[in-house]
């Protein structure tokens, strides 16, 4: 389980996030929603440590992000928006990196690699540089990498960003099995037939609050809309 709890964070004259709270629970898949410079972003990257929060605090299975970052790393598999790849190793040495990093052996990584681009259908692109990547294949990848030390946390942004229609209905389904073995998901996406499809609890944020978190029933009956999309142009323009 993810608990962000009173989260706040200034850049400046900036107030990036103003008191944001939600969880995201196990075995559901809760979407993080909001228009370009909501604050999406800088609550992702205060979960997975790379920002430390003014004030509240994130906690993965109870860890705190900030007191005991390394142990709440390894709860979690992340896919930042910007993939991140290293250019000069291929797709394998990518996959495998991310493993050693998270304390595997190379007897565990080497078989959880070969699974990975199988199922991703990376096998044809698994010695190349990564340099020469469309950017479907720099996500597909990137995802491999956030899932190759199986863990219980999942962080997306923008996971089908650049993947054709057969890869994304690939994804799609692979994330509700993901879901299924009880793992805490949480997707952001300017896609709301994504959001749509895959997502069990909606958090809204706009100008750095939550204004608006339930599940897509729940929302609808709140604001008298049976369209997601409706729901999130009414909250947002209401801020």
């Amino acid at each position: 389980m993810i608990r962000v709890d009173t989260v706040a964070k200034r850049f400046g004259a900036v107030e990036a996030l103003k008191d944001v709270s939600f969880t995201a629970r196990n075995g559901r898949i809760t979407g993080l929603l909001g228009p370009n410079g909501a604050g999406k972003s800088t609550c992702l990257r205060i979960l997975y440590t790379v920002l430390a929060p003014d004030s509240g605090t994130a906690t993965i299975d109870g860890i705190d992000v900030v007191a005991d970052p390394i142990a709440a790393r390894r709860k979690l598999g992340v896919l930042p928006h910007n993939a991140g790849l290293y250019p000069h190793l291929n797709a394998r040495e990518n996959i495998a990196y991310f493993g050693e990093l998270q304390g595997l052996s190379r007897r565990e990584i080497e078989p959880r690699v070969e699974a990975l681009l199988v199922r991703l259908g990376l096998t044809e692109i698994a010695d190349r540089r990564a340099k020469t990547f469309s950017q479907g294949e720099r996500t597909k990848v990137a995802l491999a990498r956030a899932l190759v030390h199986e863990p219980s946390h999942l962080l997306l942004d923008e996971p089908s960003n650049g993947l054709d229609v057969m890869a994304t209905r690939s994804l799609r389904q692979w994330l509700r099995e993901l879901k299924a073995e009880g793992r805490c998901i949480i997707l952001s996406s300017h896609i709301m037939q994504e959001v749509t499809a895959l997502c069990d609890d909606i958090v809204i944020i706009a100008h750095g609050r939550v204004v608006a978190l339930g599940t897509p029933g729940e929302l609808q009956q709140r604001f008298g809309q049976t369209s997601l999309e409706d729901i999130f142009v009414q909250t947002v323009a209401q801020t």
